[in-house]
């Protein structure tokens, strides 16, 4: 046989004598445990939150053991898990508390005459009065909506059309010289609406006259001044005229009574006779038979002592008698031919009444 080792064909072998191939072995146990440590609370206390998470790996194998709750932490080098820190999701306990729209009081409407606004604190919160996103919205209260005051000083009887949106004619409250007067609005319909005064004491007590007889004699001032009737005259003025009034009209601008503004008056003899005016063509001789009355007892206003009365025409004579208010004024007044109005520089002011 030759000496020199040569491989044949595995034919020529005794299969049953063949060496295995391998064989068992064994390494050390593996003593690494894997551990997930919780290193944060829930980010909440009902519902879904987040928290974060420590992944580690610990065993007894490396020199450099550490000690993480009893628990010797293996090195980087010979745990096969690096650490890792994630957050991972959790939810707390279900959130059965109440919760539930909490409003304020309504502050002050924003306008104090007419359409405002008004509003309020409307909070969602918690049976412990702590804030809430969870209240539906679909049953939130309103935070503000709109508002009408009645606290209003009305300058006009244009503002109050405008202001209560009225378009009728009546009796209203306005604002003048500080105080509140009772003031007739009459044209509401319209845009440029007036302002009239109410006579309490009616006609009766306010009205206007033009005497119409005539002495024969003019020089003369029979019965004393009284005026009668069965005087040797002549009843042909073509002037005279019996005019009441119920209502006169007032610019509250320049506190005038409009005297010529016969809306609210009516002639019941003659021509019609502008308010606060009065003449005749019955004597030369300082006898005037013409009259007029003012009565504004009972309204807000008087007489402003700034008012005088002036004569025009011929032989005119005026006599007039106001009360000590300035509330009540009589006049006679006449000539051949003559009459008296209200001084055409001052015009027949008024003023609001003043309270003692």
């Amino acid at each position: 046989m030759d000496s020199k080792v040569r491989s044949v064909n595995e034919s020529y072998c005794d299969p049953a004598a063949k060496p295995p191939a391998t064989r068992k072995c064994a390494n050390p146990a593996c003593k690494y445990i894997l551990v997930t440590k919780d290193v944060s609370q829930c980010s909440r206390n009902c519902w879904f939150g987040y928290k974060q998470k420590l992944t580690y790996c610990t065993g007894i194998q490396s020199r450099l053991n550490q000690y993480v709750n009893g628990l010797r932490i293996a090195s980087y080098k010979s745990c096969p898990l690096r650490q890792h820190l994630l957050e991972h999701k959790c939810s707390g306990k279900s959130c059965v508390q109440t919760v539930f729209w909490k409003v304020g009081k309504w502050s002050k409407c924003s306008s104090t005459c007419g359409i405002g606004i008004i509003e309020r604190k409307v909070l969602c919160v918690t049976e412990n009065n702590h804030s809430s996103n969870l209240c539906p919205l679909y049953v939130k209260p309103r935070p503000r909506k709109s508002c009408f005051s009645n606290h209003c000083e009305y300058k006009s009887c244009k503002e109050i059309r405008l202001l209560k949106n009225t378009h009728i004619d009546g009796e209203y409250t306005l604002t003048i010289s500080n105080r509140k007067v009772k003031i007739f609005c009459a044209g509401m319909e319209t845009d440029s609406p007036k302002e009239y005064l109410t006579l309490v004491k009616g006609d009766a007590d306010n009205f206007s006259e033009v005497f119409g007889y005539r002495l024969k004699n003019p020089y003369e001032c029979p019965f004393n001044g009284s005026r009668k009737q069965d005087c040797v005259c002549k009843n042909d003025y073509l002037a005279a005229g019996l005019t009441v009034f119920t209502k006169i009209r007032l610019d509250i601008i320049s506190m005038q009574i409009k005297t010529t503004d016969l809306l609210f008056a009516r002639t019941i003899l003659g021509r019609a006779v502008p308010y606060a005016t009065a003449g005749d063509c019955y004597s030369a001789a300082k006898c005037p038979q013409g009259q007029f009355s003012i009565n504004l007892s009972g309204t807000d206003f008087q007489v402003s002592e700034a008012t005088k009365w002036m004569a025009q025409g011929n032989y005119a004579t005026v006599n007039v008698h106001k009360s000590q208010d300035g509330t009540k004024i009589y006049g006679r007044c006449g000539g051949y031919c003559g009459k008296c109005i209200p001084n055409l520089a001052t015009g027949l002011q008024v003023q609001v009444q003043e309270r003692y």
